[in-house]
């Protein structure tokens, strides 16, 4: 497929993805400019994300670092803010902070501290969301990451008192297993009530990242401010490597 082609193909995507969100605005009675789309650009190429760009798109985000940290620098003239929203090992933090403005996969102690350290390192300020795990069981640890909703005050404090970091807020990935497997829209209601309870204690850390492609509409309904969404924009592709 030639460039224009796949131009053409992301902008009606895109195009889809925008209605989506508009009508789950206008059926929650929510503006438009309180949802910030985010693209999930892991396993596209940088071609893509040059076009996303060129669309309008501000917020692209990245899971595996490996494949991150070529394409931001890569795309480094681009006016994007890069999420990071994979399970980070430490070994890989120092890497991620060079080119992630926020990491949404915060999810215990021992990451704090080395994301502390390398964006101080880095003369970096780098945003926290505190991934919450809505399936997590005894050991309060999820399927895919994240800490139990008793472990997000502990570790809230922990990022906001951490030197070089910002605690930005919640994320959430709908849980596949557990009382929420189904139940995509209970699942981001509960993570508003866990947001409300973070905000007392910290009224800036506000934004909620939940749904994707498929529940999209359902965490826009509850209230979320952040939304990633993949395959419905870049399509289904050949993985790269």
């Amino acid at each position: 497929m030639g460039m224009t082609d796949r131009r053409d193909q992301i902008a009606a995507n895109l195009a889809k993805v925008e209605d989506r969100i508009a009508a789950a605005c206008a059926a929650a009675a929510r503006k438009r400019e309180e949802v910030t789309l985010i693209v999930v650009t892991k396993t596209y190429p940088a071609s893509d994300v040059r076009i996303l760009s060129e669309l309008g798109v501000r917020h692209v985000a990245e899971n595996r670092d490996q494949d991150a940290a070529p394409k931001a620098a890569a795309c480094s003239d681009l006016p994007l803010t890069w999420h990071f929203v994979g399970q980070l090992q430490t070994n890989k933090v120092r890497s991620v902070v060079g080119y992630a403005d926020l990491v949404q996969s915060v999810d215990r102690s021992r990451l704090v501290t080395s994301l502390s350290r390398e964006a101080v390192r880095a003369g970096r300020e780098i945003g926290c969301l505190i991934q919450v795990a809505l399936d997590a069981d005894a050991s309060g640890r999820g399927a895919r990451g994240g800490v139990a909703p008793a472990g997000i005050e502990e570790l809230g404090d922990l990022v906001a008192d951490a030197e070089g970091l910002r605690l930005d807020g919640l994320m959430t990935v709908a849980p596949l297993t557990g009382e929420y497997a189904g139940r995509q829209q209970a699942a981001f209601e509960r993570l508003m009530d866990l947001s409300t309870d973070l905000r007392r204690a910290h009224p800036a850390a506000t934004m909620v990242s939940a749904g994707m492609s498929a529940d999209l509409d359902q965490a826009v309904a509850a209230g979320a401010t952040h939304v990633r969404v993949g395959t419905a924009v870049l399509g289904v592709r050949p993985r790269l490597g």
